[in-house]
């Protein structure tokens, strides 16, 4: 892992904390298991469900953690029922928002080029889009990763220019692998390097070798503490987008706590 970037642990809290319960329950085991836990190098960056942002940033207070949100639209006011705009996650306090999850791709339909809209829409409010790419188990099975990430790549960043392009993360998740799909298997770590080169490789053709150094690359699918070494660590990766593990504490700063170390 690059000794340059600060490393990131994104939580992807999904739509969870259905409960006003549940979101105290957690609060207080977070609180429990960080505790006395300094990470040097490592950055936490929780985005709840948008309705809870606001008690997230009043409840945890860190220098060491900032917040996002899993989604936003393309506009940042008018009439469109029921959306969120990058504008009111950034004024609730928000400087990260998720997009191109998979399960949006899958659920909403979304496009390469819906994708790039938000993508744009979050860099003008001030936001740090977490751009998710990857190939789906079909995909996978036809050796697609050259031409699936290479697409998602060049039609999510779409004029985005050299000077934003820093402001955005990179998350390679494998379809197959996110733990909603149950995969049998996690990607080795010779495959999530492979992509890993391939989205340095477009970095540099498409951005030059200086201003793609400061884009991080994290792997997300299926992230637990037992697999976080292999995934995260030996495939030198910036850091994880975790799922379903962040709803669970002590399993999230152990997380944490590996890469950091």
């Amino acid at each position: 892992m690059s000794t340059k970037k600060e490393a990131l642990v994104v939580a992807n809290f999904k739509m969870n904390f259905n409960m006003r319960y549940e979101l105290q329950h957690w609060f207080a085991n977070f609180i429990k298991a960080k505790k006395g836990i300094r990470l040097d190098s490592t950055r936490l960056i929780l985005c709840p469900p948008f309705i809870h942002l606001s008690s997230f940033i009043k409840k945890i207070r860190s220098k060491q953690i900032s917040f996002g949100a899993q989604d936003c639209f393309w506009e940042q006011k008018g009439a469109f029922t029921g959306e969120i705009s990058p504008t009111m996650i950034r004024s609730f306090g928000g400087k990260y928002v998720i997009a191109g999850h998979s399960e949006r791709r899958r659920y909403k339909g979304e496009t390469n080029k819906i994708i790039n809209y938000k993508v744009t829409a979050a860099l003008k409010a001030g936001l740090q889009p977490i751009l998710c790419i990857g190939e789906n188990a079909r995909e996978k099975k036809h050796d697609m990763l050259f031409s699936v990430i290479t697409k998602q790549f060049k039609e999510c960043l779409y004029d985005v220019g050299r000077s934003r392009i820093k402001d955005i993360i990179i998350c390679y998740e494998p379809v197959w692998a996110i733990s909603a799909n149950k995969p049998d298997h996690l990607p080795t770590t010779d495959e999530i390097m492979e992509a890993k080169l391939l989205i340095k490789k477009l970095l540099i053709q498409e951005y030059e070798g200086p201003v793609s150094e400061h884009v991080r690359i994290i792997y997300g699918g299926s992230v637990v503490s037992k697999n976080v070494s292999e995934v995260c660590i030996d495939a030198g990766m910036d850091g994880v987008l975790v799922g379903g593990a962040s709803l669970l504490p002590h399993e999230f700063v152990k997380i944490a706590q590996t890469i950091d170390l």
